[in-house]
């Protein structure tokens, strides 16, 4: 590591503390493998992060032909009224929809609901074998979505929230546990940004599959390169673009991501892709220490550190 990539470190982990986050950040060069990163081995609840692992699965599932993709699926009405929560969560009436399309709801939108309708197909346990199959670690599923929807903040009126986000703060232990299960990465699903990152590697740099003839080792399942292509395809149609997207979406590239967002967790996860050919997995896992449910200034801030991050790996390519 140069003295200047020293004093880029230096400089953004002074920037998150004084803008009141801790950041977990890896930036990889998917090409070359070079990467660069703000304490990426620390392992966070990833919120609905957890929802790329879930389609992956899935779609994993309807290849091997133990899911119908067509199958329509009855979903009964989320009724939720708080701030927060999108599409079928806020349903009034059964709605019936095909499991590719719950796929789209859950993945683009961030739909909770859409979400544990897959779950009910595939539970939590099963989603973490495919995982482990396809020689995935580092991410822990072990709940539905539906329990992130009963955190603190439902317990509190809309001009309170500031308390719910004051206990996610104030709650936890040394070791990563909290009051707030939720929060827990003994009881949460879990992972981390280097986890994430090799997960995206992984969907846009496929492995051989040993049947091709290819030498590659068998002992782990190679991710089927049309798997891929649709959760790829799912992340570039992710609408919730507040957050990274700023800072990596223009003419000469795209942004493909996932966010994750719960009490005072804030996270993306994605690949930019350039014009020129150069991509990069980018993983930004942070806690706030802010009491507040909007803060804007965090979602900036994170897509600014991980933007120098990818700055600095973009210019040893020159």
């Amino acid at each position: 590591m140069t003295t200047n990539t020293d004093r880029l470190l230096s400089d953004l982990r002074r920037d998150l503390r004084e803008g009141g986050l801790n950041g977990s950040f890896l930036v990889r060069d998917l090409e070359t493998g070079d990467e660069i990163g703000i304490d990426p081995d620390i392992e966070l609840p990833v919120a609905s992060l957890v929802k790329i692992p879930l389609a992956l699965a899935t779609l994993e599932r309807v290849r091997r032909g133990e899911l119908d993709g067509a199958k329509v699926i009855e979903v009964p009405p989320g009724r939720i009224t708080t701030p927060g929560p999108t599409g079928l969560s806020r349903f009034r009436h059964a709605a019936h929809i095909a499991v590719e399309d719950l796929l789209y709801l859950s993945t683009c939108i961030s739909d909770s609901d859409a979400a544990d309708a897959l779950f009910d197909l595939t539970p939590p346990g099963q989603v973490g074998s495919v995982l482990n199959e396809l020689g995935l670690r580092g991410i822990a599923v072990r709940h539905t979505m539906h329990e992130l929807m009963e955190t603190p903040v439902e317990r509190f009126d809309p001009s309170d929230v500031h308390l719910a986000h004051a206990l996610a703060i104030d709650a936890g232990t040394p070791g990563r546990g909290h009051r707030v299960p939720q929060l827990d990465i003994s009881r949460a699903n879990t992972g981390t940004a280097r986890a994430f990152v090799d997960l995206l590697q992984a969907l846009w740099r496929p492995r051989p599959r040993p049947e091709d003839g290819s030498g590659a080792e068998p002992s782990a399942m190679a991710l089927h390169p049309d798997v891929a292509a649709q959760v790829r395809g799912l992340m570039a149609n992710n609408l919730i673009r507040n957050r990274l997207s700023p800072d990596f979406d223009s003419d000469a590239s795209t942004w493909s991501s996932k966010t994750g967002t719960l009490l005072n967790l804030r996270h993306e996860v994605g690949v930019v892709e350039h014009a020129d050919g150069q991509s990069y997995a980018i993983a930004v896992l942070t806690e706030s220490r802010v009491a507040a449910g909007r803060q804007p200034g965090a979602d900036a801030l994170m897509g600014q550190v991980a933007r120098r991050l990818r700055d600095e790996l973009r210019s040893r390519w020159v």
